[in-house]
């Protein structure tokens, strides 16, 4: 016979985990948010600067010098926040996939158990 306080407590608790699920994803893309914000604010204000400076460059070889100085700043600044929010998502993915990996582990087995 169907058990409804038990399939009522089953809804609620798979309700719990998706509720909870849903609010740690949501902080882990709001996190994110604020990072390339941040990231975006710096970049520009670097820029800012460089081409303040650039402006009052007399010479081509300060001007060269200067550019060159700039790019080599931006691209490693950029490999460092690349690299970051890289890891940001992969820990983003791992989280969201957290409540589902007990029950596809549970599935796989009883799959494979069946199959053999």
């Amino acid at each position: 016979m169907f058990n409804f306080d038990e399939a009522s407590k089953k809804s609620k608790e798979a309700m719990d985990g998706v509720l909870k699920s849903y609010t740690e994803v949501a902080r882990g893309f709001q996190a994110i948010a604020t990072e390339a914000n941040d990231y975006s604010r710096k970049s520009f204000q670097e820029m800012t600067s460089f081409v303040e400076a650039f402006t009052g460059v007399r010479s081509i070889e300060a001007a060269y010098e200067l550019q060159t100085k700039y790019i080599k700043s931006t691209y490693d600044g950029f490999i460092v926040e690349a690299t970051k929010m890289s890891d940001m998502y992969a820990d983003l993915a791992k989280l969201a996939y957290k409540p589902y990996e007990a029950p596809v582990a549970k599935s796989t087995a009883i799959t494979t158990a069946n199959a053999a």
